[in-house]
């Protein structure tokens, strides 16, 4: 489990062993407070972050809906490029 800020988070999935907590701290705030997942890629060696809300969260869209993870991480990511999933709990 990993706390920050009174959030406490899972991860969930880790590719590529990508998951760095000192580096995430460098990048978390209080924006993703709210998402019930957060996705951290690298891209040209730079680590990017997106949050994502579970299907039946009353803010959930198409671009944010974390069933369409697949599509985002094909997409919108380097192609196999490192990544990691955190679960808010």
């Amino acid at each position: 489990m990993i706390s920050l800020e009174d959030k406490n988070y899972e991860l969930i999935e880790n590719y590529r062993d990508c998951f760095d907590l000192e580096e995430f701290k460098e990048y978390y705030t209080d924006y993703f407070y709210d998402y019930d997942y957060i996705i951290g890629d690298y891209a040209y060696s730079k680590l990017r972050l997106k949050g994502f809300y579970d299907s039946n969260n009353k803010k959930c869209k198409k671009y944010n809906n974390f069933s369409c993870k697949d599509e985002y991480l094909e997409k919108k990511c380097a192609y196999n490029c490192r990544y990691f999933i955190l679960k808010k709990i």
